[in-house]
């Protein structure tokens, strides 16, 4: 997401340097409504941190909460067991909507909508903070399921880490539309154009363990499409 020197196109300015959109920065934003458009769609990210003086990226589930994004784990695992000391990160998320396949290899490509986010990761300490922050990481996941499954015990409280992470440093980038062949190339016979990825929901199924007579609940059974299935908009 970063390699010339322009910001044309990306609306309001980057919040620091790292963050500047320098290569094709048509296609990229600062702006606080495409990054919110990105991370409302996906559900997973990749956390970004140094361990022991190298970088160490995992990917895990996350959530929004206002001006935070938050992430969490075991407090057994070595990255979350590094962030515990504030910290830099950078936590990617990446949608991909499609394969671009040109009539040369050279120009093929993907469509997708990247968000990338830097900051130092705050540890939540307090249990009400960490409630709060787990429950906005599951209704991002699962809409319905924090309100209708057994919540976390104190004990299992203690055991996670949760992680939140401000969105103040952030850039985005789309990349949307048909290839682009060199003009020698277009007569050439060799088909081109565009395949659509999209992640979809399937249909429910019970644990093998499940009693008789437990229905599939309604938030599961008429739920929403899942994240990353949200029809892409470009940048705003």
């Amino acid at each position: 997401m970063s390699d010339a020197d322009d910001d044309r196109g990306a609306g309001p300015g980057p919040a620091t340097d790292r963050v500047r959109l320098r290569r094709l920065p048509d296609q990229g934003s600062h702006r606080r409504e495409d990054l919110d458009g990105v991370l409302d769609a996906g559900f997973v990210c990749h956390l970004g941190v140094v361990v022991d003086g190298s970088p160490m990226v995992v990917p895990t589930t996350y959530g929004r909460l206002g001006d935070h994004l938050i992430v969490h784990g075991s407090a057994a695992s070595r990255s979350l067991r590094a962030a515990k000391v504030p910290t830099p990160v950078c936590v990617t998320v990446t949608l991909v909507d499609g394969l671009v396949l040109a009539r040369s290899v050279f120009n093929h490509s993907v469509n997708y909508r990247c968000a990338m986010v830097y900051g130092l990761a705050e540890l939540l300490a307090d249990p009400a903070d960490k409630l709060a922050a787990l429950e906005a990481l599951s209704e991002h996941v699962a809409p319905g399921q924090w309100a209708y499954a057994r919540p976390p015990s104190a004990k299992e409280l203690a055991k996670t880490t949760v992680l939140r992470l401000s969105l103040d440093e952030a850039s985005v980038k789309v990349s949307e539309g048909p290839p682009g062949d060199d003009a020698d190339d277009l007569d050439l016979d060799v088909w081109a154009g565009e395949v659509p990825l999209t992640t979809v929901r399937g249909d429910p199924r019970p644990s093998p363990d499940l009693r008789d007579g437990i229905a599939l609940p309604r938030h599961l059974a008429t739920g929403p499409l899942a994240p990353g299935s949200v029809p892409r908009g470009g940048l705003a």
